[in-house]
């Protein structure tokens, strides 16, 4: 059923501003936006930076007039906490999707999984999954994909500009990754797999920082189920950033 304001119980709230949720796994970026939007009757809101089902972390929702800074936001630089699994590959390169190749894994040393992770430092072109919402000819990769239609994909401009290791235990290794906007970190994960030979597949994955957004001032899912309406004002960040929707003409 579509989603009406005008039946909602409590009085449509019109704010501008800018709300940091915590998205738990399972759920998607638009599940975030639609809980936020029925449960608190916010007729314009939207988010910025999708983050897949099985991912967590950092979600920007944008309000009111600050949904003309959607695009602003989403552009910015992302860091990720991640976890790479050596030994087998996936067709939506991380756990969601179904295993189609297994490999042994056993030669590969921590040294030269370390070595081939930071070789993926600095500018570089990189092809977008299959299962992703990369638009071709109109029509989403996904959408191809649950036919079983595979297309060749372009590879597109981004820059990797940090990958810091904080656990290498092969078969598996944990590593913060500082990114631009456009990075699939599954695809760095299955690049780095076919790299090495063994396959590879992001089995974790952790948004921390936004722009200058960051995890830490972000609110819960569960959180938000115990607000009422005055409450969720008092979260959503206006005055900080008058100066930016000045500039963008908001």
């Amino acid at each position: 059923m579509r989603y009406n304001p005008k039946k909602h119980h409590l009085p449509p709230l019109n704010i501008n501003g800018v709300l940091l949720v915590d998205k738990p796994a399972g759920w998607t970026s638009f599940d975030v936006v639609n809980f936020v939007r029925a449960r608190f009757n916010i007729p314009k809101i939207g988010h910025c930076g999708t983050l897949d089902p099985a991912a967590t972390g950092l979600l920007v929702l944008v309000l009111g007039k600050f949904t003309q800074l959607s695009q602003k936001f989403s552009g910015e630089e992302k860091t990720y906490a991640a976890t790479l699994k050596l030994g087998f590959e996936t067709d939506s390169y991380d756990m969601d999707g179904t295993v189609t190749a297994e490999y042994d894994a056993s030669g590969v040393t921590d040294e030269q999984l370390r070595e081939t992770l930071a070789g993926f430092t600095g500018e570089q072109l990189q092809k977008p999954p299959m299962v992703s919402a990369v638009k071709m000819d109109g029509k989403k990769l996904y959408e191809l994909a649950r036919k079983g239609v595979e297309v060749e994909r372009e590879a597109r401009p981004i820059t990797i500009y940090s990958i810091d290791i904080t656990r290498c235990e092969v078969p598996e290794c944990d590593f913060i990754l500082h990114c631009s906007k456009g990075t699939y970190v599954r695809t760095l994960c299955f690049d780095v797999g076919r790299k090495l030979g063994c396959g590879g597949t992001l089995t974790a994955l952790r948004r921390l920082h936004s722009g200058k957004f960051d995890l830490t001032d972000a609110i819960t899912i569960d959180q938000l189920k115990t607000f009422e309406q005055a409450d969720l004002g008092m979260h959503v960040r206006t005055y900080l950033y008058e100066k930016m929707a000045k500039i963008a003409g908001v």
